[in-house]
């Protein structure tokens, strides 16, 4: 399960909210008023001009968010609150075999070694220097460590996943032959930005070296245009090609730690998506539970204006389990208004509307149970509940690691967030379906119950 993606310009383009609208209304007629009546000065075009600052304010993409942190140490207290929100959703039996997994890989991110590893690496069909060559190269330090791939990378790899053991290692060489190929520009695309690396280009012919330089710059991404070195393979002595690299040795410790921070990250990442899935397990439950009792109680409830509170009462239970689900530390209050925002946008998109709409159209399939109207608003309301707590869950996910929420960002983003949820649930109506009709026959069942019972003798 993948963290949710949300970004701020495609909600500010397609969703426009009333509030901005009516600011901006409100700052031309303000700008008009006081300038023409009270100043008596012509206040059109200042006015156009404050509606203008308005929309250039208020659309402005806004909202606090997780911020990584920059140190070592950051990173590491980071880990360990994530280690520590698995205990409460891990239930199976081998969950102490993942925890031990989990311990491991933190650990060896600590204990690595203080040696300075290099790798060299390849596209398939381009040769390595001797390996001798290279370790003659870096004899005279004994902080560096050698790593050879142990295969050549594909030149046609379907997925282009740079392999595992690369993100770890300190400083990268990557052998590129001459003319480039499509995909070694595929490789190069998959190195991790904040790894060290240069690319070795294989050339045999001295003269015209300075053309193939600048040919290759030219077709380069920016990144590449200091790190490219020349390897002659007619010279056998490497120390002298490779003196960039041993330049940047004498910076050692800290390549060294940003490495380590680098696979705190990946760490982070993993375990991050690995928690997303359990959180959305524990919240799928109670996202089927919540739903029904919303349903029941509509279903019972006489007033149909009382409906919008029973949701908001029994929404506000999921909210508070939702919340530890998450490890959230916000006030169950400020929770609450979140998933007000979030049903209100729900039904300003008509996810209520459709919902009545689609059970109706499956009223001649399913009885006359369908027809009554208590049953199909209660159904309605199941399914709003539905669509807000996976919207709900999504915010959550988003706002994960963040210290304060932003409400303002919220409007903005509510409206994206709901048309997912919305667009989600839909594409699974045929398994809401099949649980309304579980649950129209236990209501079925216990009504028959009910008349037995209290049937006068």
């Amino acid at each position: 399960m993948k963290v949710p993606f949300l970004s701020s310009t495609s909600i500010i383009s397609s969703n426009f909210p009333l509030g901005i609208l009516g600011i901006l209304i409100g700052s031309l007629f303000l700008g008009e008023w006081l300038l023409t009546d009270v100043v008596h000065l012509s206040g059109t075009a200042i006015g156009l001009s404050g509606a203008a600052i308005a929309v250039w304010l208020l659309s402005k993409p806004r909202g606090a968010k997780f911020e990584p942190p920059d140190s070592f140490q950051g990173w590491l207290r980071r880990c360990k609150e994530v280690l520590e929100q698995f205990e409460p959703l891990e239930e199976e039996d081998n969950s102490y075999e993942l925890r031990m997994q989990r311990a491991k890989a933190l650990e060896a991110v600590l204990d690595r070694s203080e040696e300075l590893r290099i790798a060299f690496v390849s596209s398939d069909g381009v040769e390595l220097p001797k390996r001798s060559t290279l370790e003659s190269a870096f004899a005279d330090d004994e902080f560096f460590k050698l790593s050879f791939a142990s295969s050549s990378l594909s030149l046609s790899d379907q997925s282009w996943i740079w392999p595992e053991f690369l993100y770890e290692e300190d400083l990268l060489l990557y052998f590129l032959p001459l003319p480039l190929r499509a995909a070694d520009f595929l490789w190069l695309d998959k190195i991790p930005g904040g790894q060290p690396s240069w690319l070795v280009v294989l050339s045999k012919d001295s003269d015209s070296w300075e053309n193939h330089m600048n040919a290759l710059k030219a077709q380069l991404p920016p990144r590449w245009s200091n790190s490219v070195l020349r390897w002659n393979e007619s010279n056998q002595e490497g120390s002298e090609i490779l003196e960039p690299i041993r330049e940047r040795f004498k910076h050692r410790k800290t390549i060294i730690e940003e490495t380590r921070k680098r696979m705190l990250s990946r760490l982070h990442s993993s375990w991050q998506n690995d928690l997303e899935n359990l959180r959305r397990k524990k919240f799928s439950t109670i996202q089927q539970k919540t739903q029904w009792i919303v349903a029941g109680a509509v279903f019972a409830s006489p007033v149909p204006s009382a409906d919008l509170l029973i949701m908001t009462v029994v929404n506000g239970l999921m909210v508070k389990e939702m919340a530890k689900i998450w490890s959230c530390s916000w006030k169950v209050e400020v929770l609450n208004t979140v998933a007000r925002e979030l049903a209100g946008v729900a039904v300003a998109q008509g996810v209520v509307e459709w919902s009545t709409q689609a059970l109706l159209g499956m009223a001649k399939l399913h009885g006359t149970s369908w027809l009554a109207a208590g049953t199909l608003q209660s159904l309605s309301a199941a399914y709003l509940t539905r669509v807000v707590g996976r919207s709900m869950a999504d915010w959550l996910a988003l706002n994960n690691g963040v210290d304060a929420i932003d409400l303002e960002a919220l409007k903005l983003q509510a409206p994206q967030l709901v048309a997912n949820a919305a667009e989600h649930e839909r594409v699974d109506w045929g398994g809401f379906i099949k649980q309304s009709l579980l649950w129209l026959n236990d209501k079925n069942v216990a009504s028959s119950d009910s008349t037995t019972l209290y049937k006068p003798s």
